[in-house]
């Protein structure tokens, strides 16, 4: 159990940094992990579409399309045009949002960063494989 309350008190910091960064730039906590799974898309090569991020954030249509309108007024997100479906809208996240977002969290990921140099690449894989199986945990306890 250890290990359980450590990764909650992880995540209620990190709960923590992410309302206030909210707070600092005018943003609704939805807004801000609406911005994280747009980079996270991103990372992984994933086209996000306004539907995809519905089905992320669990929001119904119009309160998505309430989100990216806000998130489009701010300049942190521009709607494109999919090249091979003209009808589809795709998702990106503005340089404004990303610079934001590294202003706000790079300290605390340059912390990061330096504590994981303190470790084996043996033991970060152990924590990495952890961390994978507590995400999906979470995930099926979510889906119950």
């Amino acid at each position: 159990m250890g290990l359980v309350h450590l990764l909650r008190a992880v995540t209620v910091e990190f709960d923590l940094l992410g309302a206030e960064f909210a707070a600092r730039n005018g943003l609704h906590p939805t807004d801000v992990r609406a911005l994280i799974h747009l980079l996270d898309a991103s990372r992984a090569g994933v086209r996000a579409t306004p539907g995809w991020l519905g089905g992320q954030l669990r929001l119904n249509s119009a309160g998505t399309t309430a989100l990216v309108d806000r998130l489009e007024g701010l300049g942190l997100v521009r709607r494109t045009r999919d090249t091979t479906d003209r009808r589809r809208v795709l998702l990106e996240v503005e340089e404004r949002a990303t610079e934001l977002g590294w202003a706000f969290f790079g300290p605390v990921i340059g912390e990061l960063v330096t504590a994981a140099e303190g470790f084996e690449p043996d033991e970060l894989e152990t924590v990495r494989r952890f961390l994978a199986s507590a995400l999906e945990a979470t995930g099926r306890a979510r889906s119950v």
